[in-house]
């Protein structure tokens, strides 16, 4: 039997393709890999990734204008993230910015560019802009953006260091400050090539002594970073809020921009109804729970698994959203597992800008006294 290879990379050794993103699994050894990519040592290939080039005068006004970001103080080399909402404050997409000198690139998860383009398309009317499909190689490393070798650096269109977890100007998060966040010291960058280029990055990377590491190794690494991921983590419906996802992709002092009265109301008024946690799996002898597995509390269902993984130090994990009022110290379960929580989103839905108390509380106090008074 003939070496299995894919996209240049040899499949012996164990080595798998993942079958949601066509890029290998892993290599043998995954909790290797893993901690290879956590000493900066690994690199990922994660070309399933895909991407909108945005140019034209007007691209960075025209974008301000409906996305959650800042663009008007985005300068090239910059690296953000930035969500499209619906006209509710739903996640519509989710994407990496790249800027470069005459564009920028809008990078999103595997499946989204065709939906992103023909929405990008939509809101173009008479503004200079123009949007292009590029067709991307992907690599990640857990690296600074500084320490992607030269090599490799001058065969990309772009290089995306991952904001992750530090709150962005205008930001804010919704339960963890920055020093605390099990985040706070880990790098993701990301090396954006033309695809046909796809076998010189890796090629590069390997020479400068990065090794590859596979999908799963990625995956793992993420989510114990409470890290959402677009094609996982944004279930239907999902606020920004409930993902701590405000805390990097959303300005909220920069004007008016699709769904921002719905993120603005539920920063000074309510209470996201669901929040991302972190669960630790117990107990199961199988497949760990995939995507879309009820998380339940006694009988009743309370939310669901978005991504899980066994990670080199913590086992089997997951994320998953559930409802706010689920108590941290309830017991939940998936599938066979039995999950106990780690809180993401403050499960007392306030956020590090959030007020106190509800605005206007003061009168309405007042009024209550007054009316006490007249009786």
């Amino acid at each position: 039997m003939g070496e299995e290879v894919f996209n240049g990379v040899s499949m012996s050794d164990g080595g798998v393709v993942f079958d949601g993103e066509q890029v290998p699994s892993h290599f043998g050894n995954p909790f290797r890999e893993e901690e290879e990519l956590r000493e900066g040592r690994a690199f990922t290939d994660l070309s399933f990734l895909e991407a909108v080039e945005v140019s034209g005068p007007d691209r960075l006004s025209w974008l301000h204008n409906f996305a959650t970001a800042d663009f008007l103080s985005a300068t090239p080399g910059m690296s953000f993230e930035t969500i499209i909402l619906d006209p509710n404050g739903h996640i519509d997409f989710a994407a990496a910015v790249a800027v470069r000198d005459e564009a920028l690139m809008l990078i999103v998860d595997r499946g989204e560019v065709q939906r992103l383009f023909a929405f990008l398309e939509s809101m173009k009317f008479m503004l200079r802009v123009e949007n292009t499909v590029r067709e991307i190689a992907v690599f990640g490393t857990q690296t600074s953006a500084a320490q992607v070798p030269d090599s490799a650096r001058k065969l990309a269109a772009a290089v995306w260091e991952d904001p992750w977890p530090h709150t962005s100007p205008g930001g804010a998060h919704y339960g963890i400050p920055d020093e605390e966040h099990p985040a706070f010291h880990h790098h993701r960058t990301l090396i954006i090539a033309d695809s046909s280029r796809h076998d010189d990055v890796r090629a590069a990377l390997s020479a400068a002594g990065f090794t590859p590491a596979g999908f799963m190794a990625w995956e793992a690494s993420r989510i114990v970073d409470f890290r959402p991921r677009p094609a996982t983590e944004i279930v239907e419906r999902a606020l920004p809020h409930e993902l701590d996802w405000i805390r990097t992709a959303v300005h909220l002092n920069k004007g008016c921009y699709r769904g921002q009265e719905t993120v603005a109301k539920l920063v000074n008024l309510g209470k996201p109804p669901r929040r991302l946690v972190f669960l630790y799996l117990e107990g199961g002898e199988n497949d760990l729970p995939p995507h879309g597995t009820p998380v339940k509390l006694g009988e009743r269902p309370v939310g669901v698994v978005t991504s899980s993984a066994r990670d080199a130090e913590a086992g089997p994990v997951a994320l998953a959203i559930i409802k706010r009022t689920v108590k941290l110290g309830d017991v939940l379960t998936v599938g066979e597992f039995i999950a106990t929580q780690e809180a993401i989103v403050d499960p007392q839905g306030k956020s590090s800008v959030s007020p106190q108390e509800r605005p206007g509380a003061e009168f309405r106090q007042a009024q209550r006294l007054s009316e006490f008074g007249a009786r």
